[in-house]
């Protein structure tokens, strides 16, 4: 993929930056490569929101493809929002590489927990 502006996602998902991982501990031993992918749960910034969760139509027509005009899909928004600090499991997350850089994948019910300045 060539730009981040260009990438819409859909549903629940939601693109996340992991932050890099030291591959030092804090009393100075090198940790062997590949150590961090073997933890459960992982930590990113996240980048973009998919719209939420798509409602079902205010009509209970069962042919609503026969209607003249087309009704505007309604979503439930999601909970996190662009730049929150996720906390995420990482067997979920899907890698992608857009701009020369590694981001993640993940729905949103994969998110453990999220930190925010506001409420």
């Amino acid at each position: 993929m060539n730009s981040l502006d260009n990438v819409i996602l859909i549903s629940d998902r939601v693109l996340i930056k992991p932050l890099t991982e030291e591959e030092k501990t804090a009393s100075g031993l090198f940790l062997p490569p590949g150590y961090h992918e073997k933890e459960i749960v992982a930590y990113g910034y996240i980048i973009k929101v998919g719209p939420g969760y798509p409602l079902p139509s205010e009509s209970f027509e069962d042919e609503y493809w026969k209607r003249e005009t087309s009704e505007q899909v309604r979503y439930l928004p999601l909970q996190v929002k662009e730049g929150n600090l996720a906390v995420y499991l990482q067997n979920q997350a899907i890698d992608v590489k857009i701009d020369h850089e590694i981001y993640k994948i993940v729905n949103q019910n994969s998110i453990l927990l999220v930190e925010r300045e506001d409420f």
